[in-house]
């Protein structure tokens, strides 16, 4: 197939990349030129915010399936369902869990507790704000597959809605970093009082499944994440295995806690993923892989 991939030039979407070239795709990237692609890849550089660049960029070209790794805003999603309106068959979004932020539930959440059919579209809004961007990246992925989930579509669309990523040397949040100095060191971690888990998913396995999605045909949202949610705990104690130390949690009933601790339960089920045909690993079988690449490459 003639896949177009838009962003894709670090962490997971670099392993996607590899993974469709592997299959046999053809691949193209488009982004706005900050990295070269992977040799052999072909490159098309644009700012995807920029509607009249991408028409022209793009010309005549199409493609079977168009994979967007950057789509954060309904602004965005409005100019793609019209720049790729007769350019593709399928559409795939990487949305994430944080859809979920306003759930609590006692179980595991299904792609049903937010129906982007039923998300209210602001782009006016400030989105082009980074700091407004970043407070509400949730709101914006959920506004953005409200957007290509319109009536009329012009292509078949999906969202995979990405668990929280962990492992490999290129993990670019500092994250684990934020452990691993505080657990060398003995400072205090800062989590809530009640403290849920979560749903985590390696970043092999997100790049796999999404690999595989570009040859499916399901439409509409799907959750994606190894089975087993893991708490700030068993994260800690991978990591004190890796850097000695200590762990030691400071509950705090207020303000700004530390990231993979969270007040609300919003695990998200996979069930639908695996009906269509995909099967998800378990966290315990990489966590301590995940968090030794990570670990390790902070450490050279």
């Amino acid at each position: 197939m003639d896949v177009l991939v838009i962003g894709g030039n670090r962490y997971f979407g670099k392993r996607l990349i590899a993974l469709l070239r592997e299959s046999g795709h053809r691949i193209t990237v488009l982004n706005r030129g900050s990295s070269a692609a992977p040799e052999g890849i072909e490159q098309l550089v644009a700012d995807r915010d920029d509607e009249s660049a991408l028409e022209s960029v793009l010309a005549d070209r199409s493609f079977d399936v168009v994979v967007d790794q950057v789509c954060y805003t309904p602004r965005q999603a409005e100019i793609a369902r019209r720049v790729f309106a007769t350019r593709t068959r399928r559409y795939v979004m990487t949305s994430t869990v944080e859809v979920y932020e306003y759930e609590d539930s006692a179980v595991p959440v299904a792609e049903s507790a937010v129906d982007p059919a039923t998300v209210t579209v602001d782009t006016g809004l400030p989105w082009e704000d980074p700091e407004f961007l970043d407070a509400h990246y949730g709101e914006g992925k959920r506004q953005a597959e409200a957007v290509f989930a319109a009536g009329g579509a012009p292509f078949a669309w999906a969202s995979v809605r990405v668990a929280h990523v962990l492992g490999g040397a290129d993990d670019f949040t500092g994250r684990l970093d934020h452990y691993a100095r505080r657990i060398r060191a003995g400072e205090p971690i800062a989590v809530p009082v009640v403290n849920r888990p979560a749903t985590y998913v390696y970043v092999e396995e997100i790049a796999a499944f999404l690999a595989w999605a570009v040859g499916a045909d399901f439409t509409g949202p799907v959750n994606a994440h190894s089975h087993s949610p893991l708490t700030t705990a068993d994260i800690c104690a991978e990591i004190e295995k890796l850097v000695g130390g200590r762990t030691v949690f400071r509950e705090v009933e207020v303000g700004e806690v530390s990231p993979f601790s969270f007040t609300r339960s919003y695990a998200m089920s996979n069930s639908r993923a695996e009906s269509l045909g995909y099967t998800f690993t378990d966290s315990g079988e990489w966590l301590a892989e995940a968090v030794s690449e990570t670990i390790g490459a902070m450490r050279r």
